[in-house]
């Protein structure tokens, strides 16, 4: 149930009222923290008549795009920016469905690839399509408004460490 104000506008002005400093960032962090969550549960609403998660559709997406279907695990937690841990977990689950299966390097015993199976292709195309139809859960915004949202927190991202400018 919508509240009758914005929660956000009324931590701004506490904040400001008690001299906390940095109201502007304050209020973005928690803007942009909160624009998570409505569309990370968008994305996952769409997601889960598929058996998925976004994390696991993430993955999923990372195989489908590689040159032959499969990557190093290592690799991939290194490009979907999380830990090892996270990569061997999204792996089990989407091995468990049929998804994904793990098999040897061709080149290096020590290390194991995730490779996509025709029916994780066929589900990952299926999830694309369901998340293109709700617009990532940002289907509210105007293509300008993404774009800025994109641009403006790729300097974010930048001092971070996550890629060079």
């Amino acid at each position: 149930m919508p509240l009758p104000f914005d929660p956000i506008d009324e931590a701004r002005r506490n904040w400001s009222v008690h001299g906390w400093g940095a109201t502007d960032a304050m209020s973005a962090a928690t803007s942009i923290t909160r624009a998570h969550q409505i569309v990370l549960h968008r994305i996952n609403e769409a997601l889960r008549p598929l058996g998925l998660t976004f994390s696991r559709f993430e993955a999923l997406a990372l195989l489908h795009f590689s040159r032959t279907g499969a990557l190093p695990m290592g690799k991939m937690g290194v490009r979907l920016m999380v830990h090892p841990t996270s990569v061997t977990n999204t792996i089990d689950r989407l091995e468990t469905d049929g998804h994904v299966e793990r098999v040897p390097h061709p080149d290096d015993r020590r290390t194991v690839l995730a490779r996509i199976t025709p029916a994780g292709t066929e589900i990952v195309v299926k999830a694309a399509k369901a998340l293109a139809e709700i617009e990532f859960g940002l289907g509210a915004m105007p293509a300008k408004g993404l774009r800025a949202i994109d641009t403006t927190i790729r300097d974010v991202r930048i001092d971070a460490g996550d890629f060079l400018p």
